[in-house]
């Protein structure tokens, strides 16, 4: 089946095709970490950890280098840093690691490469001094600026011209710009932030720069996707191209890009002003990661997703409707192997509507609608006691929701929470229940079963003897 992206840059969808099949190059723009993750931040992280997976199938894992960038030195950082007084690896170091467990408990996959913008300072210098040399950049007043009239395209990404660009943008009015829409590519540092040496005089790098940069040295030119929120289009997806273009003399930049759309609260942007900042940190507390991930995944990727308190109890129900189904068929199909099921080449494999729905740029609904299509099919096996059929149709639901991500618990312990005073004592009540079933106690028996009722938990007996429990809807 051929993958096909909607291509920002081309304004329509076209099917993928990597410049080397044996190195497929996904850049995405990651964290400035100051602070925690909110749920804006992690939409991103989740879309392209999906797009992440199906090249990795369609290209194999050795294949596809996935390079996502942790933005380490910044306005929001040097500020929390003076505040605190510590250096700004102490703020830096601390946010990067709290986004990789939040986002681990999103389900998000490792990227190949995680450069820090720190350690390749290097890089940008070399950079802004091949655009200052190709005649794209000057210096001035200590700062070097991208001149935006020497890129002939810039604009594009975006559709705007120039002139609308000027007018809709925040720039910068300062007697040392040629043109109002110029950008910083470096500049001086404040006192107490942190610098680095430069043919242009002590100071720090400009926001855009990095990414161009960091590109260029781990991924190498052109890549084949670029990928970020729809926020970043402009201004800082349309300078990263004008920089990487005139820096590499006209080479191409990416081949593909890609945008997620906006996330809103309850129809409201997400603002501190507001109070409406809801952050995966404490969320995962609260929500289990699994269920914020259906819903950052319920609506397209390009399309607004409104975060509400009805989306992620509705993802939470659609995950317990597939689990159950699982759990049932785990129970019903203990001990039973088909060989002729193990010995299929397509064992393992999700079915052909779900791939044709995510190869369709990326379109999760439908993708999640035929996870839906195969748990009824495998509860319609299991009463009909098709335990082949059973069997073929519980294999593709979970090769299949492994794409996205999902049903990567057992139904038992996603049934069953993270509350681990609260499991320990329903396993002691569940225990003394089988305890004086087998004493034929039926007082101690019922005294315990009600108990577990009260606690709102199912005990289901297997035919062993054997008792599993779960929580009740």
């Amino acid at each position: 089946m051929v993958l096909s992206l909607h291509d920002t840059y081309a304004r329509k969808k076209r099917p993928f095709e990597p410049r080397d099949p044996k190195r497929v190059t996904l850049y995405v723009c990651g964290p400035t970490v100051y602070n925690y993750a909110h749920i804006g931040n992690a939409r991103p992280a989740v879309v392209f950890d999906v797009l992440f997976r199906v090249l990795r199938r369609a290209y194999g894992e050795k294949a596809v280098i996935y390079a996502r960038n942790v933005t380490d030195v910044d306005d929001k950082i040097n500020q929390a840093a003076i505040d605190q007084g510590v250096p700004i690896s102490t703020i830096t170091d601390k946010f990067a690691a709290i986004y990789n467990q939040d986002m681990a408990s999103l389900g998000v996959v490792p990227p190949t490469l995680e450069p820090h913008a720190t350690a390749y300072i290097a890089e940008m210098v070399d950079q802004i001094g091949r655009l200052v040399d190709a005649g794209a950049a000057y210096p001035a007043e200590g700062h070097v600026l991208f001149d935006t009239t020497a890129f002939a395209d810039y604009g594009k990404l975006s559709g705007r011209s120039l002139d609308d660009m000027i007018a809709g943008a925040r720039v910068e009015v300062a007697p040392y710009k040629k043109n109002a829409a110029d950008f910083v590519l470096w500049k001086p540092s404040k006192p107490g932030e942190p610098v680095w040496d430069s043919p242009w005089g002590p100071g720090r790098p400009g926001w855009h720069i990095e990414c161009s940069a960091m590109i260029e040295k781990t991924l190498g030119l052109p890549i084949d996707i670029h990928g970020g929120g729809h926020d970043l289009i402009f201004p800082h997806h349309e300078n990263e191209i004008a920089q990487g273009v005139c820096a590499n003399h006209g080479a191409e930049y990416a081949r593909y890009w890609m945008h997620n759309g906006f996330l809103t609260i309850e129809a409201e942007k997400m603002s501190k002003s507001v109070g409406n900042v809801l952050l995966v940190h404490e969320l995962v507390k609260q929500v289990p990661g699994e269920a914020i991930r259906w819903a950052l995944l319920s609506a397209h990727y390009r399309a607004p997703l409104d975060w509400t308190g009805a989306l992620i109890e509705q993802s939470r129900d659609n995950l317990n409707r597939l689990y159950r189904v699982l759990g049932d068929a785990d129970r019903e199909l203990a001990g039973y192997t088909d060989p002729s099921i193990l010995a299929d080449g397509l064992a393992g494999e999700p079915s052909k509507a779900f791939e044709q729905a995510l190869n369709n740029d990326l379109n999760t609904p439908e993708a999640m609608a035929e996870l839906f299509r195969l748990a009824d099919e495998l509860r319609q096996r299991l009463i009909a006691k098709d335990k082949a059929g059973a069997s073929a149709a519980r294999i593709a639901l979970r090769a299949s929701a492994a794409v996205l991500g999902f049903l990567e618990s057992e139904p038992d312990a996603w049934f069953q929470g993270d509350d681990a005073p609260l499991k320990a004592r329903i396993g002691a009540l569940v225990a003394a229940r089988g305890e004086a079933r087998r004493a034929k106690d039926w007082a101690a028996a019922d005294k315990a079963r009600a108990e577990l009722t009260e606690l709102k938990v199912e005990v289901m007996d297997g035919p062993d003897g054997t008792a599993t429990w779960r929580f009740k809807d």
